[in-house]
């Protein structure tokens, strides 16, 4: 049996927040160690999920553990913390050794005028824009009762994690990765900023179940229930529009600009064929016309859907501190060498106190750091090629590149379909420059020979292949994922597809909204009778963020062992791992928040007072602007934040000073570009340059296929770095 990819890795996880609870969670499903550090309060909302297969060790307020925690601090690998809210006693110093990895989730991050402020939850979703993107035109945002900004948070900083371990295995060197829950949640409004960042109208907030950019996408009335239709492309509203005997509609609104603006009338002309047959009909039809589409899963004690408990995502597991069993999501990790870890049972607080007693002092503390100005990007020297379109491998391949990789984005003829999606600027679509930064771009048209054969010479050369195309499409050219392995033993090959390659719907397209209908994340969602989805792409956000944690991983192992392997994703699997929080009957808190209706919108308000519920208090909030209840409010005690726009976040001191977009200079236009919300203090993410034209770069990668690459040597253990050691 293969080792685990982090097989000897210690991480010390310390910080009280939900997001490093997520973090600890995916590096013990690669196979690390994880050390969970809990107060007598608990780490509330997380515990029963993230802690297990981990070992608890519950601190008391004396010398001893003081001494333990800062031994463990010193002598782990990797040390999770979350300074903004952690007590006290729990606070280390960042880096507890020059050759460990801190990595410090908090709110707002370390720099800026809002550092520090230890805000909860729903009071990121308020200022990061996620909560005003979410609810119907016609009614008050919604807050997501998933963590939605902790869980996307906590895959980022998996992935900011294993970058900073192959820093330290290559180069030497421990850092500290500063993580913030408002850069991932900003980082995660992309559909939504592409308008925002280029018109003057800034485009609309809440959009209940419709898409920013692209049309139809909504939820519809079927005669017994609802049925999702997602239209990503050109082909699939022909396909739809023959479907429904209405062929003069994929005449008349031709193109995606068309569409967008007439999408009610659109969204009219499908509603009347859906509500004319069940959901059960109306889904065969669409499969069988390869439209994508879908059903609202039940969620009770955990997701209820076939494919989930198909691919082994319900899992039972005893919780060790109630003796009782309880049901918890498997791992999303499908790879072919180094699954996952299936969830171990949930650790009694302290149960394995002696445990980690005798485990800490056995391991030696890291040696000094070696010079910084020697030290190179994360990820230089590794290639990946990219076959994706819309969002999910585009978005891992991007994260990869900011990373330092080398991406080479191969297009079919006519490119990325994406490329179409409004808003445009110069003729160029600004969705897709956003997500598509740091890249070289070449066309390959694989119903060629000489097109097959020039991707199966990429894959030679290539130390990572990722694509998001329907199971299969690859294998229909000869490059099924032992084929690709045969050519190239070595490489990381990444499918992410909607329900998996190994899924009882491997044929069906899928898109985010479809996905967070079929995880139970809708119904988890929604707090009315018609089902809702999160205003963020929440599926294909965490589908793409995954895919660079497994990405990663795969890579640590391949340099270890010299064996490459293929990995399966499903954003169906990821979307209800994250919705954790949400199964065995727990419900969110209903007193950690409360919206409050002002004159110029909404505030996120702590609810525990009593009088937030009297109408007449909420008819002089009513009165006032935001600024001005929010005043009053502080000076009762209460904390009050504003709902702020899309817009407004982009904005925002905070969001500026961090720079979580900024503009690059191309010809007459300024783009806005995206950063990395991964945050490696020693060896930073950097977005250097615009997304390619089309087949901007194909000469010159064809050029350079001829000329053999150099492997990047690297070491065959695991262990930590020594004193000098380059």
């Amino acid at each position: 049996m293969a080792p685990a990819i982090l097989s000897g890795v210690l991480v010390s996880e310390i910080g009280l927040r939900g997001g490093i609870s997520v973090c600890g969670s995916l590096l013990a499903q690669l196979g690390a160690t994880v050390l969970y550090f809990e107060t007598p309060g608990g780490k509330a909302g997380v515990r029963t999920q993230c802690a297990a297969g981990k070992l608890s060790l519950l601190l008391k307020e004396d010398g001893h553990d003081r001494a333990l925690l800062e031994a463990a601090a010193l002598r782990s690998d990797v040390v999770l913390t979350s300074s903004d809210i952690d007590p006290p006693q729990f606070h280390v110093k960042h880096p507890a050794s020059p050759a460990n990895i801190v990595c410090d989730l908090t709110a707002t991050g370390a720099t800026g005028p809002m550092r520090g402020l230890g805000l909860t939850e729903l009071q990121i979703q308020a200022l990061s824009g996620i909560m005003d993107t979410t609810g119907f035109p016609d009614g008050p945002p919604v807050a997501c009762s998933i963590p939605i900004t902790d869980i996307l948070a906590g895959t980022y900083c998996a992935a900011a994690v294993l970058a900073a371990l192959r820093v330290r295995r290559l180069q030497g060197i421990g850092q500290t990765i500063d993580m913030a829950l408002l850069d991932c949640a900003f980082a995660a409004l992309g559909p939504f900023l592409s308008s925002v960042l280029t018109t003057a109208q800034g485009g609309k907030s809440r959009l209940g179940n419709r898409h920013p950019t692209v049309a139809p996408w909504n939820l519809y009335r079927s005669r017994d229930g609802w049925v999702l239709i997602c239209v990503g492309n050109k082909g699939q509203w022909e396909r739809l529009c023959a479907l429904m005997d209405r062929a003069e509609l994929s005449t008349r609104f031709a193109t995606q600009a068309q569409r967008m603006e007439n999408v009610s009338i659109i969204d009219e002309h499908i509603g009347q064929w859906t509500r004319q047959h069940t959901t059960a009909g109306c889904i065969a039809r669409l499969v069988e016309a390869a439209v994508p589409c879908g059903p609202i899963a039940p969620m009770d004690s955990h997701p209820r859907e076939d494919n989930l408990a198909y691919r082994g995502m319900i899992r039972k597991t005893r919780d060790n501190a109630s003796g009782e069993e309880v049901f918890v999501p498997g791992s999303p990790l499908r790879m072919s060498l180094t699954p996952g870890s299936a969830p171990g049972a949930i650790p009694a607080p302290d149960q394995d106190r002696r445990q980690i007693e005798r485990l800490i002092p056995d391991r030696p503390p890291g040696g000094p750091a070696p010079d910084p100005a020697r030290l190179k990007p994360a990820l230089e020297g590794i290639r990946i090629i990219e076959i994706g379109q819309y969002t999910t491998a585009p978005l891992c391949a991007r994260q990869l590149a900011h990373l330092g990789a080398e991406v080479i984005k191969v297009e079919q003829p006519g490119g990325d379909e994406s490329r179409t999606w409004v808003p445009h600027l110069g003729g160029r679509s600004v969705s897709f420059q956003l997500n598509n930064a740091d890249k070289r771009s070449i066309v390959l048209d694989l119903r060629s020979a000489q097109g097959v054969a020039t991707l199966r010479q990429l894959i030679g050369t290539a130390d990572a292949l990722v694509e998001n195309m329907k199971p299969g499409t690859l294998a229909k050219f000869g490059l099924s994922p032992a084929e690709i392995l045969r050519i190239n033993p070595r490489i990381v090959y990444c499918a992410i597809s909607g329900f998996g390659a190994d899924s009882l719907y491997a044929r069906r397209p899928a898109f985010d909204m479809v996905i967070q209908a079929m995880s139970g994340f809708m119904a988890s969602v929604s707090d009315g009778p018609v089902p809702l989805k999160s205003g963020i792409s929440t599926a294909d956000t965490m589908g793409g963020e995954m895919a660079v944690v497994a990405v990663l991983g795969a890579l640590e192992f391949r340099d270890k062992t010299g064996l490459g392997q293929y990995i399966d994703l499903s954003m169906q699997d990821i979307c209800a791992w994250l919705t954790h929080s949400a199964w065995n009957g727990a419900q969110a808190p209903s007193s950690v928040g409360r919206l409050m209706a002002c004159s110029d919108g909404y505030l996120m308000v702590s609810s525990s007072a009593g009088h937030l519920g009297d109408p007449d208090f909420g008819a002089e909030m009513k009165r006032l602007t935001r600024a001005e209840a929010a005043a009053r409010l502080t000076a009762r005690g209460l904390d009050a934040v504003p709902v702020l726009s899309v817009r407004e976040s982009s904005l925002s001191p905070q969001v500026l000073h961090r720079r979580l977009w900024f503009t690059m200079p191309d010809k007459d236009a300024q783009w806005p570009v995206l950063s990395s919300p991964i945050r490696l203090t020693a060896t930073p993410a950097r977005v250097s340059r615009l997304a390619p034209a089309v087949n901007a770069d194909g000469d010159d990668i064809l050029s350079g296929i001829a000329s053999p690459r150099t492997p990047v040597r690297t070491r065959q253990k695991n262990a930590r770095p020594k004193a000098g050691h380059p």
